[in-house]
């Protein structure tokens, strides 16, 4: 066994018997993500590389401290990449931590969420043992899908050792379009189009424009473009706005204002609570500012919930990260916590101030 997972393993048993708490550590480009930290650190950087990697089958294996960029780079060598886009928010961001906190980048409305592209994981439990769950084929259907449950954990159930997840081939064409539009206007829109058989990879709507990007053949996407006869976006221009964007570099995302991040039905109109960027095809909605009952309210009524995606401390504790959970919900999470971290050892807060 590896010294550093002996010596890991060893950590989260002593810290099970004696009542100590770890916080787990990846490259830390997300930990302004969600509550604050609250144990000793577990250094997760050290663990890295890439186990496996079949191109042929669409499957890539890496330790939970590879960089995102190494195994980006390694999938983009083979024409592969990890099609949901994910956030990196620096140089530094793990393949643990992408899983842990469980973000999607703009491509998410066309291709799924992150979870939708884990087949496997290796998992360190609060009782410093090591348990496997799901492998690294297509199709796996034995037994419950647990592997996919560590997305968006923010490490509260375990040490995340190993990740297996599915690729694909990088698109053979993009463009991207511009349209000037009201948010109404442009909600309907892309509810219309989401009806049709556009190859539609991402969207976004700020002050007055919706951004529209078309990815996949190239005969489809040109037949995109005579149909939808948007202004097209210059090629790099168009490449480093949709960067921007899932890195949250745009002007929209700088300052010290709150920023809220609203999950919504698609079909929920203007909530004209603030300077808003839309995502998703409408279902996500980022917002700046505000009022946290008077958001949380107001997205509830909506059908949907709001999280205070970067805020300080102070209002992060008087607020909370996450909108509070019905009492069905917050007891299968204090089972689910119960059941792979019985002592509480792992990311004490993190998630919500009693997990």
């Amino acid at each position: 066994m590896d010294s550093w997972l002996a010596n890991c393993i060893a950590r989260v048993s002593e810290a099970a018997d004696t009542g100590g708490q770890l916080a787990i550590r990846g490259g830390s480009s997300k930990r302004f993500y969600a509550g604050p930290e609250q144990g000793e650190p577990l250094e997760l950087a050290a663990w890295q590389g890439i186990v496996a990697y079949e191109p042929t089958e669409l499957v890539v294996t890496a330790r939970a401290g590879t960089a995102l960029s190494e195994l980006s780079a390694t999938l983009a060598a083979q024409g592969q990449w990890l099609a949901f886009e994910p956030p990196h928010f620096g140089p530094t961001a793990t393949v643990g931590g992408m899983l842990a906190a469980g973000l999607s980048g703009p491509r998410r409305q066309a291709v799924g969420a992150v979870r939708d592209f884990v087949l496997g994981v290796k998992l360190l439990n609060g009782l410093g043992e090591v348990l496997c769950f799901g492998g690294q084929v297509m199709k796996n259907v034995a037994g419950y899908d647990v592997a996919r449950l560590m997305a968006g954990s923010l490490g509260t159930l375990g040490v995340l050792l190993e990740v297996s997840l599915k690729v694909l081939p990088l698109p053979v064409a993009e463009k991207s379009l511009r349209f000037a539009i009201d948010e109404a206007t442009a909600l309907q829109q892309l509810n219309q189009w989401g009806g049709r058989p556009l190859p539609i990879s991402g969207s976004a709507w700020q002050d007055g424009i919706l951004t529209l990007r078309l990815s996949g053949a190239a005969a489809a996407v040109a037949a995109a473009q005579r149909t939808l006869a948007g202004e097209p976006v210059d090629d790099a221009e168009a490449v480093a706005f949709w960067w921007s964007l899932r890195e949250q570099t745009l002007p929209f995302f700088a300052g010290e204002a709150p920023l809220w991040r609203l999950s919504l039905p698609s079909l929920a109109p203007p909530q004209a609570l603030g300077s808003t960027l839309v995502e998703w095809g409408g279902a996500q909605r980022w917002l700046r500012g505000g009022d946290a009952r008077t958001i949380r309210a107001a997205a509830a009524k909506a059908g949907g919930h709001a999280t205070l995606f970067r805020a300080d401390d102070g209002l992060k504790a008087a607020a909370g990260v996450f909108q509070p959970l019905p009492q069905p919900l917050a007891r299968i999470h204090h089972r689910l916590k119960h059941a792979f971290d019985p002592h509480r050892v792992f990311n004490p807060g993190r998630l919500y101030p009693d997990l």
